[in-house]
């Protein structure tokens, strides 16, 4: 086996133990979830957490099975949302702790599968390294990706020198979180706390943060942004692009990304 080989191999069994790390990490979680519905099937709360959990394992399952709904895993994932007749045939909708059950059996013939194949099904599998998980806590699961790239963006913007792109990176991933966050609590709850009556989409930037301070979804670390921050939607066009504008500094540029980790860590205490 030539070096580069071995180092194809290396690379793919890391990948697999990526994944296998966050099936892990899936599987404790329905755990959790199971007895907690066990005891309280009514509970809002255990409800919400179950559906945060099913839409963090269909990610997973999507990119395993490469999106492909004929694939196995594809298929028994969908089933596990179905109950089961003594005879083992489907019925009608399963319970939600029932589901859980079912959705915990497909992540450990996930895993135990994965574990065992060998390097061609392991590439099949693993063509692209799965994304990090920073974003996880955000609850439209479609926008993680797009989250997860613009962050990245940010960073390197930052290191090569260009602090302009990156406060406007960091910002806008900071008002995408946030208004994530006011969304999945409601409006209703929030108007009634005093917000803005206007559709979450029309309030300005700075109206999102001092709305989510006040309904306790963040603290009040946004008050270290700088004004460049605040008033970032002014740098760019209407394709969402950074236009030229007067000078960022690093200073500025790197408190605005200190703000955005203090926000994260709000959104997501498990951090």
């Amino acid at each position: 086996m030539t070096n580069q080989q071995k180092s194809v191999d290396q690379t793919l069994q890391s990948q697999v133990n990526t994944y296998l790390a966050h099936l892990d990490s899936l599987v404790k979680r329905g755990q959790q979830l199971d007895e907690a519905l066990s005891a309280d099937s009514a509970n809002a709360e255990n409800i919400a957490a179950t559906r945060r959990w099913q839409e963090d394992c269909g990610q997973i399952v999507n990119q395993l099975s490469g999106g492909s709904k004929a694939h196995w895993l594809a298929r028994a994932f969908s089933q596990a949302f179905l109950k089961r007749s003594p005879d083992g045939s489907a019925a009608q909708g399963a319970t939600p702790a029932e589901i859980v059950r079912q959705m915990l059996a497909v992540l450990s013939q996930a895993a135990t599968t994965l574990s065992q194949t060998n390097n061609e099904a392991i590439a099949a599998v693993t063509n692209e390294a799965p994304a990090p998980h920073r974003f996880d806590f955000v609850h439209n699961v479609e926008i993680r990706p797009v989250l997860e790239r613009a962050y990245a963006d940010g960073r390197t913007a930052l290191d090569e020198g260009d602090f302009q792109l990156a406060l406007v990176t960091y910002c806008g991933i900071l008002e995408a979180i946030v208004t994530d966050a006011l969304q999945h609590k409601g409006l209703t709850v929030l108007v009634a706390s005093g917000a803005p009556a206007e559709k979450i989409s029309e309030w300005s930037f700075e109206t999102r943060l001092a709305v989510a301070e006040k309904a306790g979804l963040i603290r009040n670390g946004t008050a270290r942004l700088p004004e460049t921050a605040r008033t970032y939607r002014d740098r760019m066009n209407e394709k969402g692009e950074a236009i030229p504008h007067e000078m960022i500094s690093e200073r500025e540029a790197r408190r605005t990304g200190q703000v955005l980790h203090v926000i994260m860590r709000d959104l997501d205490p498990g951090r």
